[in-house]
C-alpha cells in the first residue's frame, strides 16, 4: 500500500504520454501525405527566424494588447509547467519538493511561478472578455461559429483551472509548512497563494492535506489532459510554431514559385538547338496533375501551416478581399486545409492504411472557386501570421489547377491570357497598333 499511489502515478504518467504520442505519429503521418520540397536550403537563417518569431514573439506584439497578453501566457504557461519536471519526480519516487535543497533559487522560482500564474489568470480573463463580451470582429465570422468558438474557450478555462489549481496546491502546501507538519518541509516562497492560504486557517491537518493532495493531482492530471487535446484545439500551434517558422519561405513575398514541369517545356521551347522531335528522357515524367485539388496535391509544408494555424483571425481582418465583403477568409483557407486533412487521414485509419477515394476533394466540397478567384495575391496575409503561414501558397496551387487542368479561369482572365499569347501583351491590340493614341 505504501507505493500504490507511486505506481498510480506512473500509470497516469505513461497513458497520459502514450496517448500524446499516438497522436503524434497520426499528425506526422498526415502531413507526409503532401509533396515533397526541399527546404534545407540557408539554415542559419532559418534558425534565426525561428529564435526571432516563435521563441522571440516578434510578430504578435505587432498588436500591442493581444500581443503582451498572449506573451503573458506563453511564458507563464512554459516557465510554470517547469515545476511539472519536480511534479514528476515526487510521483514516482514518492518525495515533496525534491528540489527544495536549491535554497534560496527554489524560492526565487516558486514566487516567480506564482506571479506569472496570476499574470495568465488576469490575461485570460481579458481574452475570454475579449471574444465573448466585446465580441472582437475576427472572433466572430462566419468561419469560427461551432466547434472554432467553443474551442477557444475551452482553451482559456483550462489555462484558468490549471493556474488555479498550482496556486491552490501552494497555498495549502504553505499552510501545512507553518503548522510544521512531517513532509512539509518549509520550502519556497508563496506571494501570492500566502493571500489564499488565510481561507483554510481553520481547517484540520487532515483536510489541508487532502485538499493539497487533491490540487496536485488534478494538477499534473490536467498538464496530461492538455497535452492530448492540443491535437484536437487549434492550440497545436504551441508545438508546431517552432517548426513552422523554421520551414517558412525564405523567397521575397511577392515572388511566385514555377512549376518545374512547365519551366521544363519552356526551356525547351527557347533553346534554338534542341530537337523537337527528340524522344523524352527516361527521367521526364509527366507530372499527375498541375496545381492542387486536394490536400495530398500540396506539399507537406503547406500541410503544417494547416496545423499550425491558430485561428487568430488576423490574416483575415487584414485581407483587403474580405475587408470589401467577399467571401475570402485565408483563416478558413487554413481551417479548411486542415480539416480535409483530418478527414483523409481517418479514411486511411478506417481503411488499414489505405487511403479509399470518398468522392470529396478540397476544392469544391470546402473551398469555392469564388473565394480563390477573390484573392488579390497582395501577401497581406502571410505579412500577417506571427507564425509563418501562407495561406497565399494554397490559393496559387489551387488556381493553377482550375486554369490548367479545367480550363476554369474567370472569362476576364482567360481573355488576358489569350491577348498574351497573340499580341504580346494583355490588351486586345495588334502589337503595331499600341502607338496610335498617340496620334488621337
Amino acid at each position: 500500500m505504501e507505493y500504490l499511489s507511486n505506481i498510480l502515478f506512473a500509470i497516469v504518467l505513461v497513458a497520459g504520454i502514450g496517448f500524446f504520442t499516438k497522436n503524434v505519429l497520426r499528425l506526422s503521418r498526415n502531413i507526409k501525405l503532401g509533396k515533397d520540397v526541399d527546404v534545407s536550403d540557408n539554415k542559419p537563417q532559418r534558425w534565426k527566424n525561428m529564435a526571432k518569431i516563435a521563441l522571440g514573439q516578434t510578430k504578435m506584439v505587432v498588436r500591442p494588447v493581444a500581443g503582451f497578453l498572449h506573451i503573458i501566457v506563453y511564458a507563464g504557461f512554459i516557465i510554470i509547467n517547469l515545476e511539472v519536471l519536480e511534479i514528476i519526480i515526487d510521483g514516482l519516487f514518492g518525495t515533496h519538493r525534491i528540489f527544495a535543497s536549491l535554497g534560496s533559487v527554489y524560492n526565487l522560482l516558486i514566487g516567480s511561478f506564482e506571479i506569472l500564474a496570476l499574470l495568465v489568470i488576469v490575461a485570460v480573463v481579458i481574452f475570454w472578455i475579449r471574444r465573448n463580451i466585446i465580441r472582437i470582429k475576427r472572433f466572430v465570422n462566419p468561419e469560427m461559429n461551432g466547434w472554432p468558438k467553443n474551442d477557444g474557450n475551452i482553451i482559456l478555462y483550462i489555462e484558468l483551472v490549471l493556474m488555479t489549481l498550482f496556486l491552490t496546491m501552494n497555498a495549502a502546501d504553505y499552510q501545512l509548512q507553518l503548522l510544521d507538519v512531517p513532509h512539509y518541509a518549509k520550502a519556497g516562497a508563496f506571494p501570492v497563494s500566502q493571500f489564499i492560504a488565510s481561507l483554510f486557517s481553520d481547517m484540520s491537518i487532515s483536510s489541508l492535506i487532502v485538499l493539497e493532495r487533491t490540487a496536485w493531482w488534478l494538477h499534473i492530471i490536467g498538464i496530461l489532459c492538455f497535452l492530448n487535446y492540443l491535437y484536437y484545439s487549434k492550440h497545436l500551434h504551441i508545438l508546431l510554431a517552432f517548426p513552422n517558422t523554421y520551414y517558412g519561405s525564405l523567397e521575397p513575398k511577392g515572388k511566385l514559385n514555377n512549376l518545374e514541369a512547365i519551366t521544363k517545356e519552356v526551356k525547351l521551347m527557347m533553346d534554338p538547338s534542341a530537337d523537337p522531335f527528340a524522344a523524352p528522357a527516361e527521367d521526364d515524367s509527366v507530372p499527375e496533375k498541375f496545381g492542387a485539388s486536394d490536400v495530398k496535391d500540396l506539399s507537406w509544408v503547406q500541410l503544417l501551416n494547416a496545423y499550425t494555424c491558430t485561428e487568430c483571425g488576423r490574416c483575415t481582418s487584414s485581407c483587403p478581399a474580405n475587408l470589401t465583403g467577399k467571401k475570402l477568409s485565408p483563416r478558413k483557407i487554413m481551417m479548411d486545409t486542415r480539416d480535409r486533412l483530418e478527414e483523409v487521414g481517418k479514411n486511411i485509419d478506417a481503411n488499414k492504411g489505405v487511403f479509399v477515394d470518398d468522392g470529396r476533394q478540397l476544392l469544391g466540397d470546402y473551398i469555392t472557386k469564388e473565394e480563390l478567384w477573390a484573392c488579390t495575391t497582395c501577401n497581406a496575409c502571410v505579412e500577417e501570421c506571427p507564425v509563418s503561414i501562407s495561406p497565399l501558397s494554397i490559393i496559387q496551387d489551387m488556381r493553377r489547377y482550375l486554369v490548367m487542368e479545367q480550363s476554369a479561369a474567370p472569362v476576364e482572365l482567360n481573355n488576358m491570357m489569350s491577348n498574351i499569347e497573340n499580341n504580346g501583351a494583355p490588351w486586345p491590340y495588334n502589337q503595331m497598333d499600341r502607338l496610335n493614341w498617340v496620334e488621337e
